[in-house]
Parts: structure tokens; C-alpha cells; sequence
């Protein structure tokens, strides 16, 4: 997993419109950038949806929210939709930019093993050097913890 002090490696990937959103297009804004399994279950939901509670204040403080899986862009729209996200979701079915941030890891659940995207956040500056990360999310209320972070 990239580390703090680290930059953002480059990235082409389209959000849920079909739009193309560079690395380079985050330079100059402050980015809490989320990377999540899947849409439209329960864990993501729940971290969505805290994402989405917080987001004018996170803004506030000067931050753009974006999430990322490898979910496609038709279910980011109708995800995006569904629960009225008012932030940029990015689709990477490729894996490129999970891979390259070092989470697509191998997990185990119920003693299967299987590879997935390792919940995780990262707060970068303007630079796009990584400031934070917050490894192993618990996705209710993530959003909530970190506005009180950033305001701390």
C-alpha cells in the first residue's frame, strides 16, 4: 500500500457521467480519495452514504470527496442515483489505480481465500502528495471521522 509522504501515482479512469478524470485533474484541490469493494452493498452503502452526510462540511474545509471500485460505470450512475451521492465515483474494472495504490490484496472470509480491494482511504493535498491513509475503514460513520480529523 502507498504510504503517506508518497504522490498519487497517474491515473486515467471515467466517472459514473462516462467522463475522463485524471490524476492531474485533482491537482490544486484537497482530495479525500476512497477506495471501496463494491456498489450497493452494505458496507459500501453505509460509507457512501457517511461520505455524502459529510460532504458539504468537507468541503468546507476544502476537500473534494472521490470513490473508487472496479465497478463499472452504469452502476456507479444508478448507485450514485439511488442514494443521491453528490460526489465523483470513479470506475476502475481494470484495476489499474487499485492495483497501483497497492489494494487489491488477498482476503479470507469464512476460510475461502479470494483477492478484492482492501478498504482503504487517502487524504491528498494539492500536490498530490498522500497526507493520510486510513487502512482497514470501518464503513459507518467514516466519513463523520474523518471531517472531525481534518478539523482536529
Amino acid at each position: 500500500m502507498i504510504d503517506t509522504g508518497k504522490k498519487l501515482p497517474d491515473f486515467e479512469l471515467l466517472d459514473s457521467a462516462g467522463d475522463t478524470v485524471t490524476s492531474e485533474d485533482l491537482r490544486g484541490r484537497k482530495t479525500i480519495l476512497y477506495f471501496y469493494p463494491k456498489d450497493n452493498t452494505p458496507g459500501c452503502t453505509n460509507e457512501a452514504v457517511s461520505f455524502e452526510n459529510a460532504r458539504e462540511a468537507l468541503e468546507k474545509e476544502g476537500y473534494q470527496v472521490i470513490g473508487v471500485s472496479k465497478d463499472l460505470v452504469d452502476s456507479h450512475k444508478r448507485f450514485k442515483e439511488k442514494y443521491l451521492l453528490n460526489f465523483t465515483l470513479l470506475s476502475d474494472p481494470e484495476l489499474k489505480l487499485i492495483k497501483a495504490m497497492g489494494l487489491w490484496v488477498e482476503k479470507k472470509n469464512f476460510g475461502r481465500k479470494y483477492f478484492g480491494i482492501a478498504r482503504t482511504t487517502f487524504l491528498i493535498d494539492e500536490d498530490l502528495t498522500i497526507t493520510k491513509v486510513y487502512p482497514n475503514v470501518k464503513p459507518a460513520g467514516h466519513g463523520e471521522e474523518i471531517l472531525k480529523d481534518i478539523r482536529s
